[in-house]
């Protein structure tokens, strides 16, 4: 079992609450496009003759915080590139408030993947960047304003607790503040939906929860986030949805459940 220390949760909670707190006013001033609903139907996805997702089924509401768990193997990390458009799938359907993810190609799944904020276990930090410039970088390449790319990089990370490191290279950073560095750099762009792929795979407990609880609290204003994980633990501390996935099949979708039924 995890052993969250006392202190480090409060550490923990009172971040997160001033975190929230930020990301309310950061969505009501920047516009957030939400997504109304996320459906996966009968998608199947095959490398070679291998299936890695089998006719996978399920909806996912506006608001939600969805955990996806199952062994390695199991389907979750592919699952996630599809949705996200990086995996091309051989049957089946991805929709996301109507529109087939699947069949966007070119610009219109450019503009669809700025909707969505993505979270990976190894950061994916560019490493001649500081922290500031990382988080910038995903707005500059979009071609926004050099005064805007300023205003809502200094917001998102005053949102996950970087505002006094924005100047440091992430061979300077902990693990906790290169995943936080990451999570801003998801949030610059206001998303409706965050997929954070094992994101605290390369972390100590205590920091885990940290990443966890500022996950949870980003959701409670809104957003939705879809999780992959391995951890027991984290999934027993979150409760809310879990959908397991073993051999690219749905096995269990279960309310404000934890890791085992």
């Amino acid at each position: 079992m995890m052993n969250f220390t006392a202190d480090k949760a409060c550490r923990a909670t009172m971040l997160v609450g001033f975190a929230v707190g930020l990301f309310v006013s950061f969505i009501y001033s920047s516009g957030v496009l939400r997504f109304s609903m996320i459906e996966f139907e009968n998608v199947t996805k095959k490398y070679g003759d291998t299936k890695v997702l089998d006719k996978v089924t399920f909806n996912v509401k506006a608001g939600e915080f969805v955990t996806l768990i199952g062994p390695s193997g199991a389907g979750k990390s592919t699952l996630v590139y599809s949705l996200i458009g990086a995996e091309p799938i051989v049957s089946g359907n991805i929709k996301i408030d109507g529109y087939t993810v699947n069949n966007m190609r070119g610009r219109a799944l450019q503009y669809f993947r700025r909707r969505i904020g993505v979270v990976f276990q190894d950061y994916k930090l560019l490493n001649q960047k500081n922290v500031f410039e990382n988080v910038a970088f995903a707005l500059e390449v979009c071609g926004f304003e050099r005064e805007e790319v300023k205003n809502r990089a200094h917001e998102v990370l005053a949102i996950v607790g970087l505002g006094k490191k924005q100047h440091q290279f992430p061979h300077q950073l902990s693990g906790g503040e290169k995943q936080r560095t990451a999570i801003a750099r998801a949030l610059v762009h206001n998303p409706g939906l965050i997929v954070a792929d094992e994101p605290t795979g390369n972390l100590d407990p205590d920091t885990a929860l940290e990443i966890i609880e500022l996950l949870l609290k980003i959701n409670e204003s809104g957003t939705t986030v879809i999780l992959t994980t391995h951890n027991k633990d984290l999934v027993d501390f979150i409760k809310r949805r879990v959908i397991k996935l073993d051999g690219g099949r749905v096995v269990s979708d279960r309310k404000a459940a934890g890791y085992n039924p």
